[in-house]
């Protein structure tokens, strides 16, 4: 079933939920346009999320697990725009989009949810951002080349 103590889990976007095309989102160039489970910017380059996310946000979901979004981007309605065209925006129960650190990201999360840091999983794709947050008391999970289905099995021991 998965580690219970683990009431909110925290994903950061780029290069953990999506990958806008190798860069961050806030190196595109909106309009930005849907076409299936995909979104293109202006200049066509390609937001697409990560194949395991779904199955993820859906195996948490069915265990009363919240979600949450820690993003540090320029461009906060950008991103927010992106979940929203991709379909995941309502999936999450807390949203920290702003540039900022991920230490005030995750503090307001503690706040907002009521979670203490130990009830808290994280995962991203930046080395500095896990060693800030783990510092916190907060589980991080490092995400190299996207979010993957085996890392999360690792992490929930299934």
């Amino acid at each position: 079933m998965g580690r219970p103590d683990y009431q909110l889990v925290v994903f950061d976007l780029d290069f953990t939920v999506w990958d806008a095309g190798g860069v961050w989102c806030d190196c595109l160039r909106p309009p930005f346009r849907s076409s299936g489970d995909q979104v293109h910017d202006s200049r066509g380059s390609l937001v697409k999320v990560y194949d395991d996310i779904h199955w993820a946000l859906d195996f948490l979901e069915e265990r009363g697990v919240e979600l949450g979004v820690a993003s540090r981007t320029e461009q906060p309605d950008w991103a927010r725009e992106l979940l929203d065209l991709l379909g995941l925006r309502g999936r999450f129960a807390f949203e920290e989009i702003y540039p900022s650190s991920k230490v005030r990201h995750f503090s307001a999360l503690k706040e907002k949810s009521g979670y203490a840091y130990g009830e808290m999983l994280f995962f991203d794709d930046e080395h500095r951002n896990i060693e800030e947050v783990g510092g916190l008391g907060v589980r991080s999970v490092l995400v190299r080349n996207g979010f993957r289905r085996e890392l999360f099995e690792s992490e929930f021991g299934l």
